[in-house]
């Protein structure tokens, strides 16, 4: 009995010794240099330079590491790296093992020598990956995987970049025929009840300047071409309405006249109008000014029972003993005699590598499609791109098209807030529910970003940009 005792004593001894004898074998130390892991798309990279300097193993020996990613009962296994020695690597190459159909790495280890080894895998992408951590199952027994699974050594934390990478929805702005206008209002001084223009009488060359300079800037633009001209005479209410009338009629013609003798413009439609007393303007200047017995005078301008203008005009005279009357004639009834112009013109189509040029020179030769056409050009997201819609927006600051399309900008830049302000003026729709989503997201409102994403995942028009960032906001 004592013989049987003696001898299980002796091989749990010999075990034990057996055992040590495999540590004494191999210094395991394994140093991390290099930690990379990213998502794309749907895998797991992961790229690691493992330092193998500390390793010492025989020449009959192998280890194997084997790389987890684990978070709670969730693991997923990465290939192994299996280091042998002088002999075990021999043997491991006789056997005719490939490492990348057998799903592993081998290197042989010099022991004594500096060595590394670029580790690079892919993995199918989870959702717990994203908050998990790399762990290493080191085998220096060849006890294997179902021996050893859960004897881990944790390497270090993996947090993947959380920063949101949202997927917007612009909205192409329809085509247009871009017609466009300049306008302008001339102060010509003319002589007591005449008509005509004289060019060189008092401040009229000055504003006759400002006209052409109008007019040419037209001409002179390669893109555009005029397509009207239209001129609208004003007279003030001092004097009989009748004879305003004709001062009013006959020098928007005269005006009209001069221009079209300077610059020709056969073909194109000339129109001359007139408003005899600037009762308006009259109103408008009163209102905004801080002159004597303004209220009585505005009580009386604004009168709908005294239908004659003459009328009218007499009941100012009246009022505070024709002070304030007098204030009209000399501070505000100069105003009133002015002649606007309006030059209305086309600009032709742009095609859209001219157009690549034209929206950093003179973007207000383009329409916001021909915008638009630049910007997809560019990659989405790109600085090219995003530059493209926020010139978009500057020159058609209150387009409901533009203000969508420049928020979507601002949300890619991470900008909630001018986000919020573009929205604001933005075409209604599901676009701009999903850029709506987006803010919320960028401002930390997940819950509603989510709920906002879900009732948009089966939209026609932006069901995959809200599935691709409702998933993004549940991980």
């Amino acid at each position: 009995m004592m013989k049987k005792r003696f001898i299980s004593i002796a091989l749990l001894l010999a075990g034990s010794l057996a055992a040590a004898n495999v540590r004494a074998q191999v210094n395991n130390t394994l140093r991390v240099e290099k930690k990379l892991i990213e998502r794309s798309g749907d895998y797991l990279l992961v790229d690691l330079t493992l330092n193998l300097s500390d390793l010492d193993i025989k020449s009959n020996r192998a280890v194997t590491f084997t790389p987890i990613i684990q978070r709670g009962d969730s693991l997923t296994r990465l290939p192994s790296l299996i280091v042998n020695g002088r002999n075990r690597q021999i043997l491991y190459e006789r056997t005719g093992r490939n490492p990348i159909d057998d799903g592993e790495f081998a290197i042989r280890r010099k022991n004594g020598a500096e060595q590394r080894f670029d580790y690079r895998a892919r993995v199918p992408y989870a959702r717990w990956m994203g908050k998990s951590e790399m762990a290493m199952v080191t085998d220096e027994c060849g006890c294997g995987w179902d021996a050893l699974g859960s004897e881990r050594g944790t390497l270090f934390p993996i947090r993947l970049d959380r920063t949101p990478r949202p997927v917007m929805a612009y909205i192409a702005p329809p085509a247009e025929v871009k017609n466009r206008a300049k306008e302008g209002s001339a102060f010509l001084d003319f002589p007591v009840n005449r008509t005509e223009i004289h060019p060189d009488y008092r401040q009229n060359s000055r504003e006759l300047a400002a006209i052409r300079e109008t007019v040419e800037s037209v001409c002179d633009d390669k893109y555009a071409t005029i397509t009207a001209i239209n001129i609208k005479g004003y007279a003030s209410p001092e004097g009989s309405y009748a004879n305003n009338e004709r001062l009013a009629k006959g020098r928007s013609e005269a005006l009209l006249a001069y221009v079209k003798g300077r610059y020709g413009l056969d073909g194109v439609a000339a129109e001359a109008s007139y408003e005899p007393e600037d009762w308006a303007g009259l109103e408008d200047r009163v209102e905004r000014s801080s002159m004597p017995a303004k209220e009585e005078l505005l009580s009386v301008i604004r009168d709908a029972s005294i239908t004659d203008p003459d009328r009218r005009e007499a009941k100012l005279k009246t009022i505070d003993g024709g002070e304030p009357y007098r204030y009209l004639l000399n501070e505000i009834y100069p105003d009133l005699r002015h002649s606007d112009y309006r030059v209305s013109y086309t600009i032709r189509p742009i095609d859209v590598e001219e157009a690549k040029q034209l929206i950093y020179k003179d973007p207000k030769q383009l329409s916001l499609e021909e915008m638009f056409r630049v910007a997809q050009t560019y990659e989405t997201g790109s600085p090219e791109f995003k530059e493209v819609f926020e010139i978009a927006v500057r020159m058609y600051p209150d387009d409901p098209v533009s203000n969508l399309n420049a928020a979507n900008t601002a949300l890619l830049n991470g900008d909630a807030a001018t986000a919020r302000r573009y929205l604001a003026k933005a075409q209604e729709g599901p676009e701009r529910r999903l850029a709506e989503g987006v803010a919320c997201w960028l401002e930390e409102d997940t819950e509603r970003a989510a709920t906002i994403f879900r009732t948009l995942a089966d939209n026609a028009r932006v069901g995959e940009q809200a599935r691709v960032n409702l998933e993004q906001v549940e991980e």
